[in-house]
């Protein structure tokens, strides 16, 4: 009985403490991979300098970051959710708006990633200020805290590009 007892499910931390922690790697690994996917795009769709500098920081923010969530996943014995498909997660992009953004090129590449991208950090910034509120793990926090620092900024860039353009 005791053997059965212990085989419960990944999804709960093990030290029930740090479930906001865990339920932020959960949603903030797939919401990052989905923003790895909309910057390779980018390379051989953008009329833009700009865009392509800001997708090469995503990338390069955002791969390390999704590392070291699925280590702290492990570390708390909880599994990541490789879900993203019901795209219910804030700033998550549809299916039909992926679609659409492959299809596009030029400006109008430009104008509609720096759209969906924008409204993407800003699901990434409120998902970090919950951890904020709720986390309790240091390094979470503090990783939190650099999405929001980062992001914010990435946002008033592509904003202030977008009325450019």
């Amino acid at each position: 009985m005791l053997i059965l007892s212990a085989c419960g499910s990944t999804e709960t931390p093990a030290t029930p403490d740090l479930k906001a922690d865990v339920a932020f790697a959960q949603q903030m690994i797939p919401h990052h991979e989905q923003a790895l996917e909309m910057a390779k795009l980018v390379p051989s769709r953008s009329s833009t300098d700009q865009v392509r500098g800001i997708a090469e920081r995503i990338e390069k923010a955002q791969a390390p970051e999704i590392t070291q969530m699925n280590e702290w996943l492990k570390q708390w014995g909880a599994a990541p959710k490789n879900d993203h498909e019901g795209h219910d997660m804030s700033g998550m992009m549809s299916q039909d708006e992926m679609a659409k953004l492959e299809k596009s090129s030029g400006t109008e590449f430009d104008r509609l990633w720096l759209d969906l991208m924008i409204k993407h950090h800003e699901g990434a910034v409120a998902m970090a200020k919950t951890e904020l509120e709720q986390g309790k793990d240091d390094n979470a926090k503090k990783l939190a805290q650099a999405v929001i620092d980062g992001q914010q900024k990435e946002i008033t860039e592509m904003k202030d590009l977008l009325r450019t353009m």
